[in-house]
Formats: C-alpha cells, sequence, structure tokens
C-alpha cells in the first residue's frame, strides 16, 4: 500500500512525525512525503523535519507565500504530475491549510482516494481560511479521521458520520514522546528571561489579529503590561505586519526571540506558567503539558481544553493581563486527545481499507 502525504506548516510537520514513524513500522507500506512549501524558509520547515526525524520529503512543490489563491492554486498546478507519477492508495491531508485543500481537490480531480487527519475541527468561524479549507476538505475526503469525539460529532451533523472513525489525535503521540525526552534540558529564551523564575510564552500569527494595526498593537499592549517576562516567539507573519504598523515589538514584559524548534518549544512550554496565543496546536501542546493557556481568539476548535481553567478565550486584548496572570488550576485535565498511540491506528486502518 502506498500512502502519500501533502504537508506544508509546522503543525503539519508534527502530526507527520507520528505519521511517518508508524509507516515505516507497517508491513508492506510505502510513504511519499510531498512537501509544499507553504512554510519555505529553513526555521519554518528544514528544521522541523531534522528535529523531529522525518525522512526528508520526496517532493517539495516551493509554492512558498502569496495571496490564498495564489498560493492554493500553485500548489494545484504542481500536485497533478506528482499524483500521477506516484499513484497512491490514499493521499492522506492534515488539517486546515492551503496545502490541505490543494492536495484534496488535486487527488479527488484524479479519482484518488482522500484520507483527512484531524477532521471534524469547526471553530464556526467563517471569517478564518482554515475554517472554509476544513470543512470543504471534510464534505471532499473518502474517510475522516477525528481526534475527538467533538470532532465526530461536528462530522456527524453535517451528514459524514459513516466516513468518520475516531482514532485520537497524532499530534499526542509527538508532544508527549518529545516532553519526555527534554525534560530537563537547558530552555532556549530570549536573553532577559529567568528560566529558573515564573515566565510566560507566546505566539501570535492569525490575520485577524496581525492585519490590523491597531488590534495588532492593543496586543501587543496587552502583553507588554503582563506581571511577567514574556517569551514572545515571533512569526514571520507577525514581524512582517509589525514592522510595516510601525509597532515595536519589545518593551515592557515582552522579549522577542525567534521561532523554536519543536523539541524547545515543547521545553519551554512544559516549564512555562502560562502560554499566550492563536495558535490551535499550541493551545492543545499547553493543554497537553499541563500549562494554563490563554488564547486571543473569540472561538477554539479545541473546545476540550476550556474545560476547568486550562484554556481562556480572551477576546479583548485590554484583558489579558489578568487572564494569563490567573491562578494555575487545581483540577483534572481529561485524556480528551488520545493515548500517544493514534497514528498506528491511521496507518492501520488505511491498510485495512486499502483496495
Amino acid at each position: 500500500m502506498k500512502i502519500l502525504s501533502v504537508v506544508g506548516a509546522r503543525p503539519q510537520f508534527v502530526k507527520l512525525a507520528a505519521v511517518a514513524d508508524a509507516a515505516a513500522e507497517a508491513e508492506g507500506v510505502e510513504h511519499v512525503i510531498v512537501h509544499t512549501g507553504q512554510h519555505y524558509d529553513a526555521a519554518m520547515s528544514d528544521v522541523f523535519f531534522a528535529d523531529l526525524r522525518i525522512p526528508a520529503p520526496d517532493v517539495n512543490l516551493g509554492s512558498g507565500s502569496g495571496t490564498h489563491g495564489r498560493q492554493t492554486g500553485s500548489m494545484l498546478a504542481a500536485m497533478d504530475e506528482v499524483l500521477e507519477e506516484h499513484r497512491p492508495d490514499w493521499v492522506l491531508v492534515y488539517g486546515d491549510t492551503n496545502s490541505t485543500l490543494a492536495g484534496t481537490l488535486s487527488a479527488v480531480k484524479m479519482h484518488l482516494r482522500v484520507a483527512h487527519l484531524e477532521a471534524g475541527l469547526r471553530s464556526f468561524n467563517r471569517r478564518m481560511p482554515e475554517e472554509h479549507n476544513r470543512v470543504l476538505t471534510d464534505h471532499a475526503a473518502d474517510l475522516l479521521l477525528a481526534p475527538t469525539e467533538v470532532a465526530r460529532e461536528h462530522l456527524a451533523a453535517e451528514g459524514l458520520a459513516e466516513r468518520t472513525v475516531v482514532v485520537g489525535d497524532v499530534m499526542t503521540d509527538v508532544c508527549l514522546r518529545v516532553a519526555a525526552a527534554v525534560r530537563d534540558q537547558p530552555l532556549r529564551l530570549p536573553e532577559g528571561i529567568d528560566p529558573a523564575a515564573d515566565f510566560a510564552v507566546a505566539t501570535i500569527h492569525r490575520a485577524d489579529n496581525t492585519d490590523d494595526p491597531e488590534r495588532l498593537r492593543a496586543i501587543v499592549r496587552g502583553l507588554q503590561s503582563l506581571d511577567m517576562p514574556l517569551a514572545l516567539l515571533a512569526h514571520p507573519r507577525l514581524v512582517a505586519k509589525a514592522e510595516a504598523a510601525g509597532i515595536d515589538l519589545a518593551g515592557g514584559a515582552v522579549r522577542v526571540g525567534e521561532p523554536l524548534a519543536y523539541p524547545d518549544l515543547v521545553a519551554a512550554v512544559q516549564r512555562a506558567r502560562a502560554v499566550v496565543t492563536d495558535s490551535g496546536g499550541l493551545q492543545k501542546e499547553a493543554y497537553l503539558l499541563g500549562t494554563p493557556c490563554t488564547t486571543v481568539r473569540t472561538e477554539t476548535e479545541w473546545v476540550e481544553t476550556l474545560e476547568n481553567g486550562w484554556n481562556q478565550l480572551v477576546a479583548d486584548p485590554a484583558d489579558l493581563p489578568a487572564a494569563v496572570g490567573r491562578p494555575r488550576p487545581t483540577a483534572d485535565r481529561p485524556d480528551h486527545y488520545g493515548d500517544g498511540q493514534a497514528a498506528q491506528r491511521v496507518v492501520a486502518l488505511l491498510q485495512e481499507r486499502a483496495r
């Protein structure tokens, strides 16, 4: 059986690490990796493959950045030749990005079967490009690999129950493995942060938070007003938008650093006092690692993280200092995201349903 994975962004590389390991361990499975180039610089891509011991991509489309339409169109134009050459039994797509949508559309047009990892997530915010990508992909895919019961319920409500299987979350597989390996390693934090004292870790990158200069300025002001030092791991999109708006990210509580390799990020999050983000992946990782998270959005796809106060939504940036400084929850963190064996279930299921 041949699986062709289509990936292009950091959270997808994490999921790919688990799937690549499971595919390598399974008998009779050939795994082809296609990197679309959606995250195309070394810090956002190459280093993830090295740090997570992912095999080098078999194909790199080199699509790069651009508007959503141009980027998706570039990937679509390049995918046909790749799929024609490899003719996989399954095209496996990994979430809610333009890479996922392009891989899905290309495969469907060529009558190749598509499996959607992380199917059924919903923010119910149609302003998010990610919401359109995930909904369109779910309705086009042949097999929907839901990470949670909530995701399964969303798919059932849309008439997709027969295509759905709950497998758990493959990101849990990698997060727990990496967390155990880096528990005692030195932290890589921006200068001025004492790893032995309380500190927070933050990432901000979504269009709703970065495209409006006044919104971005208010978020930066809120972060700078925290009562503890904050390591702002600045995504290239955030840096570019702040520079264009004349906003200085550093100042007050904020110390600016570059995005960390995944093992370094996990090490920082599991020892941080708090996390601030608008990233879906980091919300979930904070939950898995037992670090309180504050999410700068009005909604989250990972609604389970909101239970017992482990994650809190903050729409008004002025509320950030109080939210980030809230006491650490003492309640349980139920095992919503699986047992660390999701990738093995995914590969076994694809083998079982291969023609």
